[in-house]
């Protein structure tokens, strides 16, 4: 990958809810920018669209689309009396919801016409799914059956140099939750793909 240039924002990303640093975000939209014209990128958890900005963004250079799948309603550290709940962001009926975030965010950086919004889990919209993915960013629930889910779910329409990034990495527990860390080294494992970038907790990995 080139080296990172900062990304000219159309908002400002840093009022976005969100736990993406900016080293991060310039990876990913690195990654969508040299994504071949006309292809197509998916986002597995797009919370409040910090990520997706980035994504949306680079995409739209790219002349391609953003599927951002999400059903909105929070990981399961997000939910009341969990670590990382914010209670600004329940909705009237008091559920957890990222939904409405989500949605101004996508319309105030002008990405209504590159992002299209999927409300649905990752493994539901993968069952009717048909195509391949130039770009897959892994950034879903992070226990392990969720994480295993979402790599299973659409490692395989990943075609060779099509990449595959995963958010939350950390090779230490007490730093971070373990579930990413295991999807990337079955990625590696596979003998499928190979690293292309590490940036804070992100990595991207290329398929072969």
């Amino acid at each position: 990958m080139p080296d990172q240039s900062q990304v000219s924002m159309p908002i400002d990303i840093n009022s976005v809810k969100g736990f993406l640093s900016p080293a991060e975000g310039n990876t990913l939209f690195e990654c969508a920018r040299e994504m071949p014209r006309g292809s197509v990128a998916l986002e597995i958890g797009s919370y409040c669209g910090k990520s997706t900005v980035y994504l949306g963004l680079g995409c739209k250079k790219a002349q391609s689309t953003l599927f951002a799948v999400d059903h909105h309603r929070g990981s399961e550290e997000h939910q009341a009396g969990e670590l990382f709940h914010d209670p600004e962001l329940v909705d009237e009926t008091g559920a957890f919801s990222t939904l409405a975030n989500f949605r101004s965010t996508i319309r105030s950086a002008g990405l209504d016409d590159t992002v299209i919004p999927v409300l649905s889990s990752s493994a539901q919209f993968a069952r009717v799914w048909q195509g391949s993915l130039s770009l897959v960013f892994i950034d879903g629930g992070h226990s392990l059956d969720a994480a295993l889910l979402d790599y299973r779910s659409w490692v395989g329409f990943i075609p060779g140099n099509g990449r595959l990034a995963i958010h939350d990495v950390y090779p230490d527990s007490e730093t971070g939750g373990q579930a990413p860390i295991t999807i990337y080294r079955l990625a590696l494992a596979s003998g499928l793909f190979r690293e292309v970038a590490a940036v804070d907790s992100l990595r991207v990995l290329e398929r072969l």
